[in-house]
């Protein structure tokens, strides 16, 4: 068996693993590179394999960076199935679509070089990113391959390929996925997610891998406890509030909305902040909430005991959802205080930047951040202490308070993602090795450390790096 890292390494964007054996060939994730338009540019890169030679995908979860290039697969001939659990076919059918207006619609603007970048060499490589890699008839054509799977069910994906789906807990219909073939099994983590965070289930413990493809987002760093991560958006809504101001917290569509979502209108029943009007500013946010709704089988106990009690923990009273543009537009004249909420999470576009150009200069406002923030994102930028943000080509300075929340993540930190790891030690089959992805360089290293004092042995893969998976010794080579 061979193992191919083709994105996620030495970044948390562009997941795509390919198994191969001497019967099949099968991709975990085909997702897109996101964040700095370095990364960007990697998604342009010619693709290291011949899509009409793959037998199958197996996608984990419905995020960009994890699905995003399936259109473009599709395109170039890839015409097997797509296995996916229920939900998670729904919500990817959602971002793909989404993403291919997207594409078209910045592809039919017009962008001046001089507005842009300040080089020419920049100018070209955004003028490459901003050619569509799909459109959305393709991401609609691309979605007619999914084939749904439930969890715990072992799957005859492709010839002498088994895979089982597991919940991840990290969004609706994520999946942990066991790989198994010639005599192996590979365990890929996808995103994990947090035991005892609202909504969804706690990502399932597995005990027994040959090999163990782990994501390391938040490696060398623990998430602040999650009754602190409510006290602190408490405060901000309060700080907003008191201000007769703005409370503006970019996140993503699909599972950060939600969540947070759930936990206003926890603290309005706990009377813990006021009634301030919530506008929910992101079509897909809304869309994706509606398919949450469909899927209350996956819901931990906490939701569903609300459920019972006929309480939707997943509205808050009284909030506005805005169906077009013309709308979000019209909540910058809208009575204050309000909170918004819009997509994305990481400001790298979206109605999110409408919004922040509105209240970037404003002392009034606060700029809440609730989720993780790419290398060379302006999230990173403003998170990071900023003076000047430029967007869409102008600079403005940063007058708004700005707040961070790292109790939110979708993902395990550190310690989660070891005490999840730590199960394999316990197994009767001891991993071989423990691969590293989905991680920027620090948190990567600092997993590398940690996984070897478990007893395990790590290895951080290069991009396009190919490993042997045999009973012996780690082989590797890496393609150009």
């Amino acid at each position: 068996m061979r193992l191919t890292f083709l994105g996620a390494t030495g970044t948390v964007t562009g997941s795509q693993f390919l198994v191969e054996t001497e019967q099949a060939r099968v991709l975990v994730d085909c997702g897109m590179f996101q964040g700095s338009p370095h990364e960007v540019e990697r998604n342009r890169q010619p693709l290291s394999y011949d899509p009409r030679t793959i037998d199958a995908i197996l996608l984990t979860h419905a995020h960009l960076d994890h699905c995003g290039l399936i259109p473009l697969v599709a395109a170039e001939g890839f015409a097997g199935p797509i296995f996916c659990t229920n939900a998670t076919a729904e919500l990817a059918e959602l971002v793909l679509v989404d993403s291919g207006k997207l594409q078209e619609e910045f592809a039919e603007r017009d962008h001046r070089p001089s507005r842009r970048a300040p080089d020419a060499a920049a100018n070209e490589v955004i003028t490459r990113i901003a050619a569509p890699l799909y459109d959305e008839r393709r991401a609609r054509a691309a979605v007619r391959l999914f084939r749904a799977v439930r969890y715990g069910e072992e799957r005859e994906v492709a010839r002498g390929v088994r895979a089982t789906f597991l919940d991840a807990g990290h969004i609706l219909g994520s999946a942990i996925i066991r790989v198994d073939a010639e005599s192996r099994s590979v365990v890929f983590s996808g995103d994990l997610g947090r035991p005892d965070t609202p909504i969804i289930r706690d990502p399932t413990p597995v005990s027994d891998a040959d090999y163990v493809v782990l994501e390391g987002t938040y490696g060398g760093r623990e998430h602040e406890p999650q009754a602190e991560a409510s006290r602190a958006l408490a405060e901000a809504v309060r700080l907003a509030a008191e201000a007769t101001g703005v409370l503006l917290i970019p996140a993503f569509a699909i599972g950060r909305t939600q969540e947070i979502v759930w936990e206003l209108n926890a603290l309005l029943d706990r009377h813990e902040i006021p009634r301030v009007p919530l506008y929910l500013d992101s079509p897909m946010a809304s869309k994706a909430s509606a398919i949450y709704h469909r899927y209350p089988d996956h819901y931990d106990e906490e939701t569903t005991a609300a459920l019972t009690r006929r309480e939707d923990p997943l509205d808050y009273p009284g909030a506005t959802t805005t169906r077009d543009a013309r709308e979000s537009r019209a909540i910058a004249k809208a009575k204050r205080p309000h909170i918004i909420v819009a997509s994305n999470g990481m400001l790298t576009g979206g109605r999110v930047l409408h919004h922040l150009r509105e209240l970037i200069d404003d002392e009034r406002a606060v700029l809440l951040f609730v989720g993780y923030q790419g290398q060379g994102t302006l999230g990173a930028e403003l998170q990071g202490g900023a003076r000047e943000a430029v967007i869409d080509g102008q600079s403005h300075p940063v007058r708004c308070k700005v707040r961070s929340i790292s109790g939110f993540s979708a993902h395990a930190d550190e310690r989660e993602l070891l005490d999840w790891l730590r199960g394999f030690t316990r197994g009767t089959r001891k991993p071989k090795r423990v691969f590293v992805v989905h991680a920027d360089p620090p948190a990567r290293d600092a997993m590398v450390a940690k996984i070897r004092e478990l007893g395990l042995e790590p290895h951080a893969p290069e991009w396009r790096e190919t490993v042997e998976l045999g009973s012996g010794t780690l082989s590797s080579e890496r393609s150009g």
